[in-house]
């Protein structure tokens, strides 16, 4: 029994707008058979429509205040990273203990994640972000932010296309024919590529944009028509063929491709990310300026500070004439297919962890050492030292 004499607390996430949980019922069962006391707070699965009562017929134990919850538990299964809780006046960290184990999307890298990533560390938490599983065949079950990305990404396009004060597709009509949204895809990884096909199934025309010769190739192939940058592939394919961080001479010039492509849009879909790392600046200002009055910007990437440099987080602005929007949690807008996958990935990822009842870090295992995030009091993951400048 993998999981046998640990305690696994399951808490109501509460940012706002989010609706998934860390947990359904299924895979709580999963956890209990493995020998694990299961807590979960009061209401956790209501946003993914799972009742208290599903989890209690399963075994679970229904807790109603989350200091208690946290206070119980030996490992801590979140969707996003701690918040300040406003109902019991206290951050969720300081309901946190030592030796804890947090697992959860983190995004250390991010600049407002900085303090609350500081204060794991001196809490003596260790906590692990879902976004540092590296894409390899053996992490797949595991990987959360493929999973979450393929939400993103058709969640985007619908979003947009719900903005827009156009058609997608071209319409026939007794007075004319009027032209198709065009689209603009930046970044076709995971979200990318869904964002393509979903725009391309509401009969938009899309144009795409990557730095990287494979990832264009993938755009092709899911009807795209793919934009050149020019930047050469040992600038721009990074470890494990993920986005490689560009110099300031490479990322003007992908921008100044950009600029040419931007006024002909009518939405833009921004999901350029480099692990670990702050999302690059490929939208700013200026272009933003030079977009038809009326188009949508939805910066997927906002969750690593945004592709676009006047996108606020967390909130949807008109500026220049210009929607943009900076959900950031756009997953959690869809919350019965995004938890399923999530509570599936987390699970396989805690069982990949524990053995035996134990939580065990393999440091020459490229699986943990690139998610773990604080471990023995200090912050560990490099690309958060990087961006604190540490």
């Amino acid at each position: 029994m993998k999981l046998k004499g640990l305690t696994i607390g399951i808490p109501k996430e509460i940012m706002k707008g989010e609706k998934r949980v860390a947990a359904t019922p299924d895979t709580a069962a999963k956890m209990l058979k493995e020998g694990a006391k299961v807590l979960v707070e009061e209401g956790a699965g209501l946003g993914a429509y799972f009742t208290d009562e599903e989890y209690e017929k399963q075994g679970a134990q229904i807790i109603k205040d989350p200091c208690d919850l946290y206070s119980k538990a030996d490992i801590i299964l979140k969707v996003k990273e701690p918040q300040f809780n406003q109902s019991k006046g206290k951050h969720e960290v300081d309901m946190m203990h030592k030796d804890q184990y947090l697992i959860t999307f983190l995004h250390p890298a991010s600049p407002e994640n900085h303090d609350m990533v500081k204060k794991l560390a001196q809490r003596g938490i260790i906590a692990f972000t879902l976004d540092g599983i590296p894409r390899i065949s053996r992490a797949q079950s595991m990987d959360a932010l493929t999973s979450m990305s393929t939400v993103a990404g058709y969640k985007s396009v619908i979003i947009a296309a719900n903005r827009l004060g156009k058609f997608m597709p071209m319409i026939g009509t007794a007075i004319g024919m009027i032209k198709p949204a065009n689209i603009l895809v930046v970044g076709t990884g995971v979200a990318g590529l869904q964002a393509i096909a979903t725009a391309k199934r509401l009969g938009a025309v899309v144009q795409a944009v990557d730095i990287r010769p494979e990832a264009c190739e993938q755009a092709r192939s899911v009807g795209a028509k793919v934009i050149e940058t020019g930047i050469p592939p040992e600038a721009a394919i990074g470890e494990g063929g993920y986005a490689k961080h560009l110099s300031e001479k490479w990322l003007n010039k992908e921008r100044e491709v950009l600029s040419d492509i931007v006024p002909q849009s009518d939405i833009i879909i921004l999901t350029a990310l480099v692990p670990g790392r702050i999302a690059p600046i490929l939208i700013t200002d200026d272009m933003v300026k030079i977009m038809k009055k009326g188009s949508v910007i939805m910066d997927v990437a906002i969750d690593q500070g945004g592709n676009c440099e006047i996108t606020e987080g967390g909130n949807v602005v008109e500026k220049h004439g210009i929607t943009i929007d900076g959900t950031k949690n756009i997953p959690g807008m869809l919350p019965v297919s995004s938890t399923w996958m999530f509570a599936n990935n987390i699970y396989n990822y805690m069982c990949y962890l524990i053995k035996n009842g134990k939580v065990l870090i393999t440091l020459d295992d490229e699986i943990a050492p690139s998610s773990l995030v604080t471990y023995n009091f200090e912050l560990v993951h490099k690309r958060a030292r990087e961006a604190m400048g540490i």
